[in-house]
């Protein structure tokens, strides 16, 4: 055999080799890519996942923490053992406006439910705030009472106490008077006057549902002067 002819051979196979070797690492380098292009696919899958979990156990916890209750939004607030329901009211202070806080110690959902209000609430500019005796109840008394009164006030509605007073049956003035009885319950008894029956010291029961129904009348009006 010619050595020009078996070296021409030893040349094609070198190059067939090396066009072997060049397809073969075209194929790695396709794979390595598209391989690079599912991990690529699947890491922006995993992200967006995690951010739509991420949202979604964010509203989960948003939605079990506040709720909305016949149009009076409330906040569950939880400090130490202790549970309480915060809503806001919309105020003045200084010429600019200001949300003041609220916080009930019984949830409304229940309080609107576990203790009757019988009539309908109108409120008055002025409002005599009695009681036929001292509610003291372990403290709870007290703040009860001054929730209500804080309430009123805000509200810009002037609160006294007139030991005299009694309901006016025009209903130039609101009344209110706390009382003992044989079940917690409030009870209208002329144009805007009540009487909030107080039974085994549930005095804070019994404010706060006053309180509770202040609130979804007072939330009324302010849509309707905003409609307005």
């Amino acid at each position: 055999m010619p050595k020009k002819t078996a070296k021409k051979r030893v040349i094609k196979k070198e190059v067939k080799r090396a066009e072997e070797i060049e397809s073969v690492d075209k194929i790695s380098k396709a794979t390595q890519e598209k391989n690079q292009d599912k991990i690529l696919k699947w890491f922006l899958i995993g992200g967006l996942f995690f951010i739509v979990l991420v949202l979604a156990l964010a509203y989960v916890v948003e939605s079990t923490t506040k709720f909305e209750y016949q149009g009076v939004d409330f906040k569950i607030v939880k400090t130490g053992n202790l549970v309480l329901y915060n809503t806001k009211i919309p105020v003045i202070v200084g010429g600019q406006k200001a949300d003041y806080n609220f916080y009930l110690r019984n949830d409304p959902r229940k309080l609107y439910d576990e203790v009757p209000f019988e009539g309908n609430l109108n409120l008055a500019r002025n409002l005599v705030l009695n009681s036929t005796e001292d509610f003291n109840c372990d403290g709870f008394g007290v703040i009860g009472v001054a929730n209500l009164v804080n309430l009123y006030k805000i509200s810009g509605i002037n609160v006294i106490k007139d030991g005299n007073a009694t309901c006016d049956s025009d209903g130039m003035y609101g009344f209110i008077n706390l009382q003992r009885g044989n079940g917690t319950k409030i009870e209208k008894t002329g144009v805007a006057c009540y009487n909030i029956n107080i039974y085994n010291c549930e005095i804070l029961e019994a404010t706060e549902r006053m309180m509770l129904e202040s609130l979804i009348e007072i939330n009324k009006l302010a849509d309707e002067e905003n409609s307005g």
